[in-house]
């Protein structure tokens, strides 16, 4: 099943997107952490309501105010490691097998089709980063690797935007990732029994239409097994939550000149099998 968060008539509503995508059937749920949480995906889903026209309802971020920080990983694609590295080897560098994690404060994620805030008085180097996500769908405490796909709910695509100028600036990433607008989601949650894990899905990235990344999720440093079995030694993980993953080479700041984006600039993050979302920068 493909899930969707959409306004209608000022209305926050979540709902099943139809398999061509025209088209969403509502969901007697008020919002999309509560559906993860009920644990009980089938019988509601079964209680979807009459089809609405897409053209008819606004997409918002499939999960507008994630109820924790995102769990981000770092570097976690080898080409982007060394991309990272040769922009500021001291800020980015990382020893394998150890993985790089840090969290986003998201305090409303951006829609799909929605705004980048630039930040033009506090930003000079802005950037982006598509990436997998991954949301729990049940309480995870000692998850083994092997058992690791059992615990998701589902898949979406998160552009981990980020202020390269802050982001070096500091000790840790913190603050450059965790600006106003700096979360785009979307444009919609698959749910796990979609997609074999772990995920093998093709990955890029697009501004203003010149394809900038290009990979695959099989090509993780530190798998999402790997990931969930870590973390969850000594943290409990609660559903809903959510973990990107990392992005590939091709960032604005691995290019020599850097590609930083400038207000108006489009970009398109897409994945496989989930699909593409597109923001400008404002």
């Amino acid at each position: 099943m493909k899930l969707v968060t959409y306004l209608q008539n000022g209305m926050e509503r979540v709902g099943l997107l139809s398999g061509d995508g025209s088209a969403v059937r509502p969901l007697p749920c008020p919002d999309m952490n509560t559906l993860i949480e009920s644990g009980d995906l089938g019988r509601i889903a079964a209680q979807a309501g009459e089809e609405l026209s897409l053209e008819a309802v606004t997409l918002l971020a499939p999960i507008p105010r994630p109820q924790q920080d995102i769990i981000c990983l770092g570097m976690n694609y080898r080409a982007h490691l060394e991309e990272a590295a040769g922009y500021d080897a001291e800020a980015f560098s990382k020893e394998k097998p150890a993985a790089v994690y840090f969290s986003k404060r998201v305090t409303e994620a951006v829609a799909p089709e929605g705004f980048i805030q630039s930040h033009r008085d506090l930003v000079k180097r802005l950037d982006y980063e598509a990436e997998l996500a991954v949301i729990l769908g049940r309480t995870a405490r000692n998850v083994k690797a092997a058992e690791a796909g059992d615990y998701i709910f589902g898949y979406t695509i998160v552009n981990d935007v980020s202020a390269r100028d802050v982001q070096t600036g500091h000790k840790q990433w913190y603050f450059g990732k965790s600006l106003d607008g700096f979360t785009p989601m979307g444009p919609c949650v698959v749910t796990a029994d979609e997609i074999p894990f772990p995920p093998a899905l093709a990955i890029s990235a697009r501004v203003n239409g010149e394809a900038r990344q290009e990979a695959n999720t099989a090509l993780l440093i530190n798998s999402i097994g790997e990931v969930l079995e870590e973390l969850t030694a000594g943290m409990t993980l609660l559903p809903g939550t959510i973990i990107a993953t990392g992005t590939p080479a091709g960032v604005g700041m691995g290019f020599d000149p850097p590609k930083f984006l400038r207000p108006g600039d489009v970009v398109e993050c897409e994945i496989e099998g989930i699909g593409v979302l597109r923001n400008t920068v404002g």
